[in-house]
């Protein structure tokens, strides 16, 4: 492969230079930074440029914060980087044959397998099972008065995916072991632990063994899931698809639905979550969901996506030396494009830390990848469609049952796999005229 063929498009690489950065440590690089300073250290990282180099962990990252590069990244010069070492490790912990983590053919050959589990004809087959789930939740919360309105979001998410692209029992205890599960993953992948670097040869920290326990008891019902199916006809949800596919063995068919599980529902209860809590301080906007059901939630759940984008870092790493934003990148590096700071960037968003869905109504010039919740190219999330058509009956449904009203006031989201509220305390009343049983 020829200097110009490795380096990409741009241009000779013996004329361009590394991307600056933060000063490190000597060893340690910037990895207290990085553990300890959450999303405040990747808002500092853009002082020195939209390409930016650090070390942290004995890594060297390089963070993209330009959307033309971003674009590059994902789409049109998708095939000189891959997933990377860092998601792969990640992957060996949680289920490394999931189709979040798996490359080349092994991916290709699995996303068209359920690829047509989310075709829009398939989406609109599920809408009344979601309609039912979400009334039911309705009713529960509003009996209750008072909600965890995370753990709620994430109970009915989790319902509904077992409604519709599973029909599976996840209800009481089998439910609260998936739940668990993401909880412990949760802790075992917040990168302000001690755990997030504690050698896997060192004696197991207490989060270690929750999380150890969490996914021994995970395999277990998934176990249970797969024998039950197979004592009766496969049928045609998604887990018929995947245990009738010759592609996948019964660890596949496993790390497919712990991916799905995971990601399928806790993706969409964080964004429920943050979408709640927003409009319960914006009764306008609340009031305006429920008198336009066909166009308002559609900017309210964007404009959530924006704000708090539960995706909140896509990693990828580069396959060869290139160049990138008038710098040299070599290979083997992993870049981090920050969905969470491109999405407030002032450059590309008027009033970027406020909450104005009637920004997505307006005409504008601003890149396409100043927004990306659902990252892009080929490795966009599968789930696109059925996650914007749940968060949009859920909004609607359970506004127009149920008042929302804050009891947790400020958010301080944490890095964790995914973007964490941690706890949100919320009261929740019947909305007068609603005489529907709770």
């Amino acid at each position: 492969m020829n200097t110009n063929e490795t380096l990409g498009t741009e241009t000779s690489g013996d004329s361009l230079s590394i991307p600056p950065g933060p000063n490190g440590l000597p060893l340690i690089g910037n990895t207290i930074s990085f553990l300890h300073g959450g999303l405040d250290f990747a808002d500092r990282l853009t002082e020195h440029g939209d390409v930016v180099r650090y070390t942290a962990l004995g890594e060297t990252f390089v963070v993209v914060s330009d959307p033309q590069l971003i674009e590059s990244v994902l789409v049109s010069r998708n095939d000189e980087f891959w997933k990377g070492s860092f998601e792969v490790e990640l992957g060996r912990l949680l289920a490394p044959n999931g189709l979040v983590f798996t490359e080349g053919e092994q991916w290709q050959t699995h996303r068209s397998l359920l690829q047509p589990e989310f075709t829009p004809e398939r989406l609109r087959s599920h809408e009344a099972s979601i309609r039912a789930v979400v009334s039911a939740a309705a009713s529960e919360w509003s009996a209750e008065e008072t909600i965890d309105l995370r753990t709620a979001c994430s109970k009915l998410t989790l319902s509904i995916l077992a409604n519709t692209l599973f029909t599976i029992d996840l209800t009481t205890a089998r439910g609260a072991v998936v739940r668990e599960a993401a909880s412990a993953i949760a802790a075992r992948t917040d990168i302000s632990r001690l755990t997030y670097i504690w050698p896997e040869w060192a004696p197991r920290t207490p989060t270690q063994r929750r999380f150890d326990r969490a996914m021994a008891d995970l395999d277990e019902l998934i176990e249970e899931l797969i024998c039950e199916r197979r004592q009766t006809d496969t049928g045609d949800d998604l887990l018929g698809v995947l245990l009738s596919a010759d592609a996948m063995d019964e660890d596949t068919v496993r790390d497919q639905l712990v991916t799905f599980l995971f990601a399928g529902h806790e993706t969409t209860a964080l964004a429920l979550t943050y979408a709640l809590w927003l409009l319960s301080g914006h009764p306008a906007v609340s009031e305006r969901v429920r008198a336009e059901r066909k166009t308002a939630p559609e900017t309210v759940i964007k404009e959530t996506l924006r704000l708090y984008p539960p995706t909140y870092l896509i990693y990828r790493e580069t396959q060869h030396d290139v160049a990138l934003g008038g710098y040299r990148i070599s290979r083997g590096t992993t870049l981090q494009l920050p969905a969470y700071t491109v999405h407030r960037d002032p450059r590309w968003w008027n009033e970027p830390d406020a909450f104005v869905p009637d920004r997505w109504n307006e005409t504008t010039d601003r890149p396409e990848y100043a927004y990306f919740p659902f990252g892009g190219g080929p490795r966009h999330c599968i789930g696109i469609r059925f996650a914007m058509t749940e968060l949009n009956i859920a909004l609607t449904e359970l506004l127009q049952r149920l008042e929302f009203e804050r009891i947790t006031e400020s958010l301080t989201p944490s890095p964790n796999a995914l973007l964490e509220p941690g706890q949100v305390m919320m009261r929740v009343h019947q909305r007068a005229g609603d005489s529907r049983p709770t």
